[in-house]
């Protein structure tokens, strides 16, 4: 048998000492009254014994008697032979053999076993190299192990305290374990120490039992780790300061140069110089995405990335989206077009502004790598969840494509393509859309184009949202479209038809001479008559004879086509990519308050600036700018200026307290600040200033940031800014939050 098969052999047979202790108490209290019962039976026994003794004699003497008398011989053997078996009964009745105490066998065989097992347990610890010490209530030493004495150097520790040999304790947050430490030979080691309070069996005095494991290398690794972490955190934190900085001084030269891209694009410009202005804000903005993408992946993986949901139009999210992407799109000679269902809500909660981010980056990868055809985007609500696609026509993917495009700096498509960017838009979307609890997904066939799928379920969003009203608006409605095969024919037909109209779509002047002489169509009467202008001229004689002149006809034109001035032969014009809106209000009729050379343009992109004059521009509405860099002053004094503005300008913390101090000549109707100036810290002056002023005195403020993070955003909120933009700030979303704000405070001003 091995070693380790007889040590365990010791342990089976020492488990049952606890047991054999408790039977040896129970022992002592049942063999109490057994003990009287045996001392009673001997008592009887040698009563009987006498007895029986006595009778034996009184029955040998009647037999002697019976010898000598001849006649009474038979009686005096029967007489004997009747009082021995009398003797014999009495002492079978009451003799009981004397048995052996039991007790006394039990305890010494208890406390062998007890030696034995403390042995066996020595042993056992010794062998796996654990400290045993046991001590008394005074915490003085009364035996140790080998090991003990072996690691502290102390042959003798019996009667000394553990401080007085060296160990030190320290302190942990249970009572009876932590760590100390020991100077062994070995060197400085650390032992997990674990103490128990028992009772010795042989004095019934109580001890401090205490085992104690060498530990020191997972204490060790256990620091080295915490290090690591800590170090990792203080290089995050190094990172985002230093990529909060670089991104502050990228956005600041970025900011003048689409500022003045911006300014320059309001002169006087023929078309030469227009091509080069466009394509010197497309770089601007292309270098504003790369720093935006850099920023997320940054927060993604420093696990800081937060949504911030709100109720938000998801139709007017998307369409905004493909309506800034249409330039391109149509640069290109390829079709974008969006269709939202009428059973998704008019607003839903998430975060638009990721949301947007996402999308931008989905249908921006569409129109870059279609060449002919286009992007159609289309959303629908299934069982609760908002599922958003983006189709195009473009070269498709591979199914290895299709595994490695979701990752970090992965492209797919031509190769000629494929150094437009950092492969890091489709990682970040993802990532986003997975905080959203949704998936995003591609399915995708080389040549025939690729799908992106976006699926996730609103915050509160209830199982079926029908809108039985929506479905029927249109129901009176019969329209006959004119325009090329593509895409955005395909979902205009598609829309009326979803919003319970007709619609016959037709691509050549043959195809209307058919119409004209079919009685079918002459019976249902049609209602209106859209014309795509890229085609208009092919159908302009024909439409000139159409017999029903009193059908409402509207001319569908690209942003870059928009006629100054109405043709005649149409009521309206719409503009490429179509808003749900704008469509329906042509289609319903309510254009029959508006002069019939006015245009449907609200959906018309910032190409250039629409700028608003505001009611009488001297008539006092002062806006406060405190900007430290001189073209940004002169941008923003610009645009201000255009929409009617008085502009008073800082350059620092400093003048923007002198301004509002309270002897201050006049206090402005709105404050626009940078967030980094000369004269303090943006996030602790900010706040200041405008818990100084009363009530009364309270004045909207937005804050120009270098940092687009959220977390910075959020912080500038909730001291008091009322609205947080983003440089380069886009000068149309700038006069729209000074006229909210202005708004909000004062009807009267606008």
């Amino acid at each position: 048998m091995s070693e380790l098969a007889k040590l365990r052999q010791k342990v089976s047979d020492g488990l049952g000492l606890a047991a054999t202790a408790e039977q040896l108490e129970v022992d002592r209290i049942d063999t109490t009254p057994r003990r009287a019962d045996e001392d009673h039976a001997i008592h009887a026994s040698s009563v009987a014994l006498h007895i029986a003794a006595s009778l034996s004699v009184g029955g040998f003497v009647a037999a002697l008697v019976a010898l000598a008398v001849p006649y009474a011989t038979t009686v005096g053997l029967a007489a004997f032979f009747g009082l021995l078996l009398v003797g014999l009964l009495v002492y079978a009745l009451f003799h009981t053999p004397p048995q052996r105490p039991v007790t006394q066998v039990a305890e010494s065989d208890l406390r062998l076993r007890q030696t034995q097992n403390r042995s066996l347990i020595a042993e056992m610890q010794e062998s796996m190299g654990d400290i045993v010490v046991i001590r008394d209530m005074n915490r003085r030493i009364v035996e140790a192990n080998r090991i003990f004495r072996e690691m502290t150097g102390c042959a003798a520790p019996e009667g000394l305290s553990c401080e007085e040999i060296g160990i030190a304790f320290r302190p942990g947050e249970k009572v009876h374990a932590y760590d100390v430490e020991i100077a062994t030979p070995f060197g400085q080691r650390i032992f997990s120490w674990h103490d128990v309070v028992t009772r010795d069996l042989s004095s019934s005095r109580l001890m401090i039992s205490s085992i104690a494991r060498d530990v020191t290398e997972e204490r060790l690794a256990l620091a080295e780790r915490e290090d690591a972490r800590l170090r990792a955190e203080k290089a995050d934190a190094v990172k985002a300061r230093l990529l909060a900085t670089v991104s502050h001084e990228i956005r600041l030269p970025l900011s003048g140069m689409l500022g003045m891209n911006h300014l320059l694009s309001q002169t006087k410009l023929n078309e030469e110089q227009r091509n080069y202005l466009d394509g010197m804000r497309q770089s601007g903005q292309s270098l504003v995405q790369l720093v935006e993408d850099l920023l997320d992946y940054s927060t993604l993986e420093a696990g800081r990335f937060r949504l911030n949901p709100r109720a938000e139009n998801l139709r007017r999210l998307i369409e905004s989206v493909v309506e800034m992407l249409a330039h391109r799109a149509h640069e290109k000679g390829i079709e974008i077009a969006s269709f939202v269902t009428p059973d998704v809500p008019d607003h839903l909660d998430f975060d638009p502004a990721r949301l947007r981010q996402v999308l931008f980056n989905l249908i921006g990868n569409a129109v870059k790598f279609t060449r002919e055809g286009g992007v159609v985007v289309r959303a629908h609500m299934v069982g609760g969840e908002l599922c958003i696609g983006v189709e195009d026509t473009g070269p498709g993917m591979s199914e290895a494509e299709q595994k490695r495009i979701f990752g970090e700096f992965e492209q797919a498509g031509p190769v000629s393509q494929q150094s437009a960017g950092t492969g890091l838009g489709l990682a970040i979307s993802a990532r986003i859309v997975r905080e959203f609890g949704g998936s995003l997904t591609v399915s995708s066939r080389k040549g025939k184009g690729s799908t992106f799928k976006l699926t996730f379920r609103p915050a509160g969003a209830p199982a079926e949202m029908v809108d039985v009203g929506r479905r029927r608006c249109l129901q009176h409605t019969n329209v006959l479209l004119i325009a090329p095969e593509g895409v955005a024919a395909g979902v205009t037909m598609e829309a009326i038809k979803a919003f319970g109209g007709r619609c016959q779509l037709i691509h050549q002047p043959d195809d209307l001479e058919r119409l004209r002489n079919d009685a079918t169509v002459q019976a249902e009467g049609l209602t209106d008559i859209i014309v795509d202008r890229r085609i208009s001229p092919l159908f302009r004689d024909a439409l000139k004879d159409w017999p029903h002149q009193d059908v409402r006809r509207t001319l569908l034109v690209s942003p870059e086509e928009r006629p100054s001035t109405m043709h005649v032969s149409f009521d309206a014009w719409l503009i490429r990519p179509l808003r749900e809106k704008s469509l329906i209000d042509v289609l319903c009729g309510r254009l029959r308050g508006i002069e019939r050379r006015d245009a449907i343009n609200d959906n018309h992109p910032d190409v250039g600036f629409s700028s608003r004059v505001v009611k009488d521009p001297t008539g006092g509405i002062e806006i406060l700018v405190a900007e430290d860099d001189a073209v940004n002053q002169r941008i923003v004094r610009a645009v201000l200026e255009k929409n009617g503005y008085v502009v008073r300008l800082v350059e620092d913390f400093e003048g923007l307290r002198h301004s509002l101090e309270p002897g201050a000549r006049r206090l402005p109707d709105l404050i626009i600040s940078d967030l980094n100036m000369p004269g303090g810290e943006g996030m602790d002056v900010l706040p200041k200033l405008l818990r100084s002023m009363e009530a009364d005195r309270s004045i909207p403020v937005i804050v120009l940031s270098g940092d687009a993070t959220t977390a910075t955003a959020e912080k500038l909120l909730t001291a008091g800014a009322g609205a947080v933009l983003a440089k380069p700030a886009d000068p149309g979303r700038l006069v729209e939050e000074i006229h909210r704000l202005l708004k909000a405070k004062r009807p009267s001003l606008i």
